[in-house]
């Protein structure tokens, strides 16, 4: 299992601030969108150059016509993008094939797809390289969460990432699940010592 750090920050020196101090407790920085709306390209292109041997994600949620982002997400440093999985078949495998041509991989993100289960069946064959399962889970959902979950882990053939408003007090009933990726996101970068936190999740999944 890997940690992903999701930046859940709308300001970006702040955000490279935070990252220098988990570097080491994480395997993944993830751009969030937010600072994706607000930076551009300029979020990326930072990450990449203070982190030059980090795996970036960005969470850029492509459709349809925006093939035209991924060269310039490549340019810029990233290593993974996200596409929405409520597109069309057509776009996703179009996009799909032309981040494989700028070495990107694509994190399918089912949060918008009405049939999640069919979503995770198809995903492998139109080209992505792994799904992204967003749900908020609290004690009050966890049936439906947990629901869900099964129904895209029973057809998913590709690798998981999960992200759950993930917290101290719901992150083992998550990690029985078992995802190939945890992401967690303002229950580390916006606390007041985001190293001590990421350390508790690294630690809580094996790490070293």
């Amino acid at each position: 299992m890997k940690l992903q750090i999701s930046f859940d920050v709308a300001d970006l020196n702040k955000a490279i601030e935070i990252a220098g101090s988990v570097v080491d407790q994480c395997d993944i920085f993830e751009i969030n969108s937010i600072l994706l709306y607000k930076y551009g390209i300029e979020a990326v292109s930072r990450f990449r150059t203070a982190f030059p041997d980090k795996t970036l994600v960005v969470d850029t949620k492509l459709v349809d016509t925006s093939k035209s982002a991924i060269p310039m997400m490549a340019q810029a440093g990233a290593n993974w993008i996200t596409v929405l999985a409520g597109s069309t078949q057509e776009a996703i495998y179009s996009l799909c094939k032309e981040a494989s041509r700028y070495n990107l991989k694509v994190l399918l993100d089912l949060v918008d797809s009405s049939y999640k289960g069919q979503s995770a069946m198809e995903a492998k064959n139109l080209g992505a390289d792994a799904l992204l399962f967003y749900q908020p889970y609290s004690a009050a959902t966890s049936l439906t969460f947990i629901d869900t979950w099964e129904m895209v882990k029973g057809n998913a053939s590709l690798p998981i990432f999960i992200s759950a408003d993930i917290n101290r007090e719901n992150v083992n009933r998550i990690m029985l699940l078992k995802p190939d990726t945890l992401i967690v996101g303002k229950s580390i970068v916006q606390m007041a010592d985001p190293a001590k936190e990421a350390q508790f999740y690294y630690d809580l999944i094996g790490k070293d």
